[in-house]
């Protein structure tokens, strides 16, 4: 199936486009890359541009947390009506609404206005994985490739998506630059804005690269957007709540206020670290798929993340810096590897017209799941218990590493029917 759908791609590819538009694959990663470099300089952007308007504290969280809402709701009504339309017409709307709130951000002056702009926009204060693109995009690459493939174009796209969105971090201090240029802060906050949505623009026409039937193999629409495959989502979804919970007490954030409050580690050296940790964790992403044909799908996400939490348990209770350091740097190195192994995975075991409801469904409880434990984490460390959120992070991965394991080490993807390594 999976050859049959690539080798249909790869002539439409040459028929029916314009000659200057790249493959369906390389439009897909040159879109993610547009996006996640957008969504790198937002990210940091967002708040002091809020707080160069006039927003007080409260109103920015209220703001960030409309933009996380909105872009969960957005995602999961992408992915429930994939199936209906196709992803190639959703991912050019979705790019015109990027393109449209990116200049109604760099216009917007009101609270009002700029809380309606989170709510219905794609800004993404995270600059996270949740976004209307995402599931469509995920359904795009699981077509595009056949099942000894797949894998590895997953691990492609989540590593050119690492990459943009560290260079788009970088660029968030381009407003310094402006203004010593003489621009005013707000207007070069504001151009940054118009740059997001010249971005979607470019994003926008890429998308036109992917076959309009891609995703629609099957030859009538299906009532519903999961069908056989239901029983597996819904399973695949709690599971990964439960993982992504897990994950909300290790945060980035908090594991740098740990170093700070627990070593006293400079910003300056804390920068470093966390540039070596974030080039470990792209790293690694071409690693998984190596590792994944080898041992499996389950297994690569199961026994890279089972050492990788064991690390973190052993760092929150390391007594020196650089002991703590070189064990986060090792998880670093290992706790992503499952991202591509997961998107894959998942892809693998619903049925075609499921996969953009599948991508959405298992995404979005992530998101809001992930949410709810820094507060507890935050409340912990107030009370000066610094290593228990990572302990319970790890202990709750590692259950849900187990679980996964059990319940699905018999559901096998289709290039693991044949033959297993492990």
């Amino acid at each position: 199936m999976g050859d049959q759908v690539q080798q249909s791609v790869a002539h439409s590819s040459g028929h029916g486009r314009g000659t200057w538009l790249p493959g369906p694959a390389a439009s897909l990663y040159l879109a993610r890359a547009l996006r996640d470099f957008g969504d790198g300089f937002v990210a940091v952007l967002l708040v002091i541009y809020l707080a160069e308007l006039g927003l007080d504290a409260f109103q920015i969280g209220i703001v960030a947390t409309a933009a996380l809402l909105g872009s969960a709701l957005l995602t999961l009504g992408a992915g429930l009506v994939g199936h209906r339309f196709g992803p190639r017409p959703l991912l050019v709307l979705a790019s015109a609404l990027m393109v449209a709130t990116g200049l109604a951000l760099a216009a917007a002056q009101s609270y009002a206005v700029l809380l309606l702009i989170a709510c219905i926009g794609t800004i993404n204060p995270t600059a996270g994985s949740v976004s209307i693109f995402v599931p469509l995009e995920h359904a795009v690459l699981a077509d595009l490739a056949s099942d000894r493939q797949r894998t590895r174009m997953f691990a492609t796209y989540s590593l050119t998506g690492a990459l943009a969105a560290a260079c788009g971090a970088l660029a968030a201090g381009s407003p310094d630059l402006l203004v010593t240029l003489g621009w005013t802060r707000l207007a070069a906050l504001q151009a940054m804005f118009v740059l997001y949505a010249v971005l979607g623009v470019a994003g926008g026409l890429l998308y036109l690269g992917i076959p309009m039937g891609t995703a629609a193999a099957a030859s009538h629409t299906p009532p519903a957007p999961l069908g056989p495959s239901r029983r597996i989502v819904w399973r695949l979804a709690a599971l990964f709540s439960v993982d992504a919970f897990a994950g909300g007490f290790a945060v980035q954030a908090l594991v740098a206020l740990w170093l700070f409050q627990r070593f006293d580690l400079s910003l300056a050296a804390a920068a470093v670290f966390f540039f070596w940790a974030g080039l470990l964790t792209a790293g690694s992403y071409p690693v998984a798929a190596w590792l994944a044909g080898r041992i499996g799908l389950i297994n690569t996400m199961v026994f890279t993340h089972i050492p990788a939490s064991l690390c973190l348990i052993l760092a929150a209770l390391a007594p020196t810096l650089e002991f703590a350091l070189a064990l986060l740097l090792m998880r670093a190195a290992l706790t992503q590897m499952d991202v591509p192994a997961r998107s894959s995975y998942v892809m693998a075991v619903v049925t075609p017209p499921e996969r953009a409801a599948a991508a959405s469904i298992t995404s979005v409880p992530r998101s809001l799941a992930a949410a709810l434990s820094p507060a507890l984490a935050g409340a912990m460390f107030a009370a000066g218990h610094l290593a228990w959120p990572f302990v319970i992070c790890g202990v709750l991965k590692i259950g849900y590493d187990l679980a996964l394991l059990w319940s699905f080490r018999q559901l096998k993807p289709p290039e693991e029917r044949v033959t297993t390594s492990f």
